[in-house]
């Protein structure tokens, strides 16, 4: 008799990188509906971080928001870079998804929402458009 496979459930991250604090994201590897999930400071503790949500959170992939490159010259964004160093360091997958007008969408969302201190909310919403925008495509 064949051995049934053990479910592994799994999630994706999702983040909206910024020089001053990074948005995540996250949905289920199932349902796959992005959720704001939280807001981490862009200090030199960040990767032990994000670490520890990858590990609890079960993440297998990561998406990163990078500006899209229409009509101007390609360089390396920072979260590419960033992207490099969790690949190589967290054994999961990376993917990057075009962040453009994120914020202003997310600022729009949460108004619309009701929300107050929308200062406080907008990268994470940023990094769940970001990251359903991806899951979407899939």
């Amino acid at each position: 008799m064949k051995e049934k496979k053990k479910y592994e459930a799994f999630n994706y991250l999702g983040l909206d990188w910024g020089k001053t604090n990074i948005g995540l994201a996250l949905a289920d590897g199932e349902t796959r509906i992005a959720l704001a999930y939280g807001t981490l400071k862009n200090e030199n503790n960040f990767m032990k971080e994000l670490e520890k949500i990858i590990r609890d959170k079960n993440i297998r992939e990561v998406v990163i928001g990078i500006p899209s490159y229409i009509n101007r010259e390609r360089v390396e964004y920072e979260g590419e870079t960033l992207g490099k160093i969790i690949e190589a360091n967290l054994n999961v997958g990376v993917h990057y998804q075009n962040e453009m007008f994120t914020t202003k969408m997310a600022q729009a969302n949460l108004i619309e929402k009701g929300a107050k201190k929308i200062k406080n909310y907008d990268d994470q919403e940023a990094a769940r458009i970001i990251l359903q925008d991806w899951l979407d495509k899939r």
